[in-house]
């Protein structure tokens, strides 16, 4: 990603803030992120519900609900991070799945049609689940048969998120005039996160053990990511310790506040706002583009709309409101 500096002069107080790594397991538990595997039978809110009591936390969201039978990627949000839902239920995911092909059906012909479920298509949600049922389009980025044996096929589906994999499989099914059963069905993807980070509720559990009954909390240290894990790789602008401060109490962004530019956007984006210590302060939507920023010295450059970061990190350093001061 590209990073453009305005100002190579700004600093950054080292007794204000702290890079987010360096954060205690109390601080990451107050806005974190755990990427549970999660087994096959319960739903996914009952996942979220036993990590819940496993780590004795009030509040514990789930993003990504899959359906009972299926397994995989889970993301669980603590705390404050909770606000974050909608932006893990946004991510792409990407699935390997298990299908029983009934009937006298071609099993070659199965892999043939795949490619009319590519692109932009209507995904209806099946009579199981449990949101209204209304058409829909999906945009499916890719869908492949991996594998086939006798009756059975071995899918992979990268796609948008809310994609029903029934659906897909039903859809299929009519393509070759068989009926088609998904019997398997794993998320080995969801945005950046994938099933090589994700861990067990057994692991979870004894984490917790080891932190709460041993006084060891370096298991729990690699398994509770700061909530900021979440947004590498975004684009968005990284802010003055002054403009932090008057963000995290509700201050617009003005050109003065910004240290640098992280990659591009157009105005209406949403962006991320950072410290010069890499603390995520704000979720924003883009008041202005990266081509018009570097040439105006005063003004609004971003509005905040979920703000992560807590008032008190950074002091005050202005007189009056907020919006009174933001470099």
């Amino acid at each position: 990603m590209t990073v453009r500096v305005l100002d190579s002069g700004a600093t950054t107080d080292e007794a204000s803030g702290a890079p987010i790594w360096q954060r205690s397991i109390e601080e990451r538990m107050d806005s974190g992120l755990i990427l549970i595997d999660k087994p096959p039978g319960p739903t996914s809110h009952q996942v979220a519900a036993w990590a819940r009591d496993i780590l004795g936390v009030d509040h514990l969201a789930h993003g990504g609900t899959l359906d009972p039978f299926a397994t995989g990627v889970l993301t669980l949000m603590t705390g404050r991070a909770r606000r974050l839902t909608s932006q893990v239920l946004g991510h792409d995911k990407e699935y390997i799945g298990v299908l029983k092909v009934g009937g006298d059906a071609d099993m070659e012909a199965l892999a043939e049609q795949v490619s009319r479920l590519r692109g932009e298509i209507y995904n209806v949600p099946p009579t199981e689940s449990a949101v209204k049922i209304q058409v829909r389009t999906r945009r499916i980025k890719a869908f492949e048969i991996l594998d086939t044996e006798e009756r059975l096929a071995v899918l992979r589906v990268a796609c948008a998120a809310g994609t029903y994999i029934r659906t897909l499989a039903r859809d299929l099914g009519l393509l070759i005039d068989a009926p088609i059963q998904l019997i398997e069905l794993r998320r080995t993807r969801s945005g950046r996160f994938t099933e090589d980070m994700i861990i067990s509720m057994q692991e979870l559990t004894d984490a917790v053990h080891l932190w709460k009954k041993g006084g060891d909390a370096s298991a729990m240290l690699r398994i509770v990511s700061p909530i900021d894990a979440l947004f590498d790789g975004r684009s968005g602008l990284v802010l003055k310790d002054g403009a932090v401060a008057a963000v995290a109490h509700g201050a617009v962004l003005t050109r003065p506040g910004i240290q640098a530019i992280n990659g591009d956007f157009e105005t209406g984006d949403d962006i991320v706002l950072w410290s010069m210590k890499g603390e995520v302060v704000a979720v924003a939507n883009a008041s202005r583009s990266t081509s018009e920023i570097p040439s105006i010295e005063s003004g609004e450059v971003a509005r905040p709309h979920t703000v992560l970061m807590p008032s008190e990190t950074y002091p005050r350093k202005w007189q009056g409101g907020p919006n009174q001061l933001n470099s």
